[in-house]
């Protein structure tokens, strides 16, 4: 039985992630704020109440662990002289400080599984120069670069890999598609005519952390309605 570990799966993709990988037989660790109360009540997932703001060590890692997820994140969209050095730096340690506390906490449990896989979400914001988002383009885009040299570093034991969406219809982005007007606005500029959802995102996430992946590493992929790129 695979075992998974979610840092942020009571919401969003983090929660579609899990959904998706339950239909397998497999044991997903949950760690995310209010996990008891917010997260999915199946005997095949552990539920842990932790904030990764907290510094505070994970309470209970599994021994051996096929997969890592790292969910948290946060769009903070400000013009640049509006925006405090305390800004940035926060959105960092939540981007980039999180991963890095968490991940190092359970790396021993993923060097136990040959082929082992960690995923971790950039934003569309990195590749493509966009107003207001120097914040959370500066913080992902940290992410994107640890990632790549993670990858180098620990091939081939463990695979890194990460996914930058474009605005998706989850929790994390309800202020930017409260109206009909921002949801068509935001339709009209992806080529695909769409507005993208977690499942969409999740379903990459579930190949990245499979055996199907097994050749993919130090890769950032852009599940974007095209807008990256057309």
């Amino acid at each position: 039985m695979k075992t998974y570990v979610v840092i942020g799966g009571s919401s969003g993709i983090g929660e579609a992630t899990i959904e998706q990988l339950i239909e397998n037989d497999v044991i997903v660790y949950n760690f995310s704020r209010n996990a008891s109360m917010n997260g999915i009540l199946d005997q095949r997932v552990v539920n842990i109440d932790f904030d990764v703001n907290s510094e505070n060590t994970l309470p209970e890692i599994p021994s051996e662990i096929d997969g890592f997820v790292y969910c948290p994140g946060s769009i903070q969209l400000l013009p640049f002289k509006r925006i405090s050095i305390d800004t940035f730096l926060n959105d960092y340690q939540l981007n980039v400080g999180g991963f890095i506390r968490t991940l190092q906490q359970v790396l021993p449990s993923l060097l136990k599984i040959a082929g082992s896989s960690v995923v971790t979400f950039s934003s569309v914001a990195v590749k493509k120069g966009m107003n207001f988002h120097s914040v959370v383009a500066s913080s992902k885009g940290a992410l994107e670069s640890l990632s790549r040299s993670l990858a180098a570093e620990y091939a081939p034991a463990i695979r890194f890999n990460v996914i930058a969406p474009s605005l998706t219809d989850t929790p994390l982005a309800t202020k930017l598609l409260n109206t009909e007007q921002k949801r068509e606005s935001s339709i009209q500029r992806h080529p695909m005519k769409s507005i993208g959802n977690a499942s969409d995102i999740a379903s990459m996430v579930t190949f990245l952390l499979s055996e199907k992946s097994k050749w993919i590493t130090g890769q950032t992929i852009h599940i974007d309605g095209g807008i990256s790129t057309l």
